[in-house]
């Protein structure tokens, strides 16, 4: 069995992050909570429904609150989670990816042997005009780098140490940091789920 490590990163979730930790805890999955800058009660809330917190100040956007967490979870000289973790499994505190989902992306990233599995959304549930941008964004994104990508901007993933390791070279901070994500892992010549 793999030690996965779900990492969560969150700005302002209070309301919302115990509900996310508490489930995810609850199918045995240790938790880290990336407080990204926020100004709730989001480190509280995570703490005391089971989660380790890892606060930053000032906020640094989503790329770099993923990219701390990964510091953190894969440096032993800095974790405290522990070391050793096989694969870093990430889901928004806001509570859009359901933590339900999370046996299904262990199971397709242990059956593929894949270093990046992104879980993709169903886009029939958007807005129109959501789903044409993204269609369209999906689209060129998939043929600049000669593979579909179902997905590219779903932060519901599970990678490998190596894909993890490896993109903390990127230099986005922001949302794009999930899109250069798959870049690099696609670049290198890992496999993508």
């Amino acid at each position: 069995m793999a030690a996965i490590l779900a990492i969560v990163p969150a700005h302002n979730e209070g309301p919302r992050i115990s509900e996310v930790v508490y489930a995810l805890v609850a199918q045995g999955l240790p938790v880290l909570v990336v407080d990204d800058g926020s100004t709730d009660e989001t480190a509280a809330e995570a703490r005391s429904a089971g989660a380790r917190v890892l606060s930053l100040s000032p906020n640094r956007g989503k790329g770099g609150a993923l990219k701390a967490g990964f510091r953190e979870a894969l440096h032993p000289e800095v974790a405290e989670v522990g070391p050793g973790w096989d694969g870093l499994l990430t889901l928004d505190g806001d509570g859009q990816h359901d933590p339900a989902e999370a046996p299904g992306l262990i199971r397709a990233w242990t059956e593929t042997g894949a270093d990046l599995v992104v879980g993709a959304r169903d886009y029939r549930s958007m807005p129109p005009i959501r789903w044409f941008t993204n269609s369209v964004s999906r689209a060129l994104f998939s043929r600049a780098l000669g593979q579909k990508i179902p997905d590219n901007q779903s932060g519901y993933r599970l990678r490998s140490r190596r894909l993890a390791e490896a993109s903390l070279s990127s230099q986005e901070e922001g949302f794009a940091y999930e899109v250069e994500e798959i870049a690099i892992c696609v670049g290198r010549g890992y496999k993508l789920a």
